[in-house]
């Protein structure tokens, strides 16, 4: 454990650049270190394609060393979220593959929100619309969720044949709104709407339509001036701790914040306090 988190913060050194990244298959800007990610074909609900997933999974794993990426926020163009993995692009070109094929599909699609999971940035998920499918993980993988009261969200999985462990979801989705609440959405496929979504705990709160974004980049702005080496190891221990025992995860904490305890943005607090002023953060 002690190793792990120590390459951990070894790691934070090995910087680069993605704010000149060119996307290929959604959109993506960065300002004011938070990393804007906009699924891009609102004509079709913003649906997913193979170079899509592919491209989202790379471009995730890649935000291990972004230096200028402190949050992420993730959501659709127009109205909708995502309605999930493409019918013609996707689910049409999957009923003619062998099994080895199929298995190469699912894990890479698994890998997304591994990926998602693993990075070290806070993710905002920014939910309008249909949020159904491979969408409604794309929000399940993000650390804090944003809807609107016109949100749908939809674990739909079971209405095309397919059953409800897809991508994590019966991992994840559990944790999040509890035993029951899961199963019935696995089970049923049946829509959630923002209200109720909120009421379950998917969503942290429901926003009108015009203020989602500019909620969603409020708070993406507050956790990127934040300590972003503390968020790192708050996501990397809440995601570890599920698989611990309580007194695992006690000594567990110990060590990871022992670790924090080392860093300048800790000392940085403790001068500001002392002047009576706000800590500036600075990530080291």
């Amino acid at each position: 454990m002690g190793r792990s988190l120590a390459r951990a913060q070894r790691s934070s050194a090995n910087h680069k650049e993605l704010a000149g990244y060119q996307a290929r298959h959604f959109l993506y800007a960065v300002a004011e270190r938070v990393a804007l990610i906009t699924l891009n074909r609102p004509e079709r609900k913003n649906p997913l394609t193979f170079d899509s997933y592919a491209e989202l999974r790379d471009l995730f794993r890649a935000m291990a060393g972004a230096a200028d990426v402190k949050a992420i926020i993730v959501t659709g163009a127009g109205e909708n979220f995502c309605s999930g993995g493409d019918v013609h692009e996707i689910i049409g070109p999957l009923t003619k593959l062998d099994k080895k094929g199929l298995l190469n599909f699912t894990r890479m699609t698994g890998d997304l929100v591994k990926a998602m999971r693993a990075c070290p940035q806070p993710i905002v998920a920014a939910i309008d619309g249909t949020c159904a499918g491979a969408g409604a993980l794309l929000a399940l993988a993000s650390d804090i969720r944003l809807g609107t009261a016109r949100s749908k969200i939809a674990f739909l999985f079971t209405r095309v044949g397919l059953a409800g462990c897809d991508m994590g979801a019966c991992a994840l989705l559990p944790r999040v709104i509890g035993q029951g609440r899961a199963a019935e959405l696995l089970y049923t496929g049946r829509s959630m709407g923002g209200e109720e979504a909120e009421r379950w705990g998917f969503v942290n709160r429901v926003c009108a339509p015009e203020s989602l974004l500019p909620d969603a980049r409020m708070i993406a702005a507050e956790l990127a001036a934040g300590p972003t080496f503390a968020h790192a190891m708050t996501k990397k221990m809440l995601h570890r701790e599920w698989n611990m025992g309580v007194d695992e995860a006690i000594d567990a904490e110990a060590e990871a914040q022992a670790i924090c305890m080392t860093t300048k943005d800790f000392h940085r607090a403790y001068d500001a306090f002392v002047a009576k002023q706000k800590p500036v953060f600075k990530g080291d």
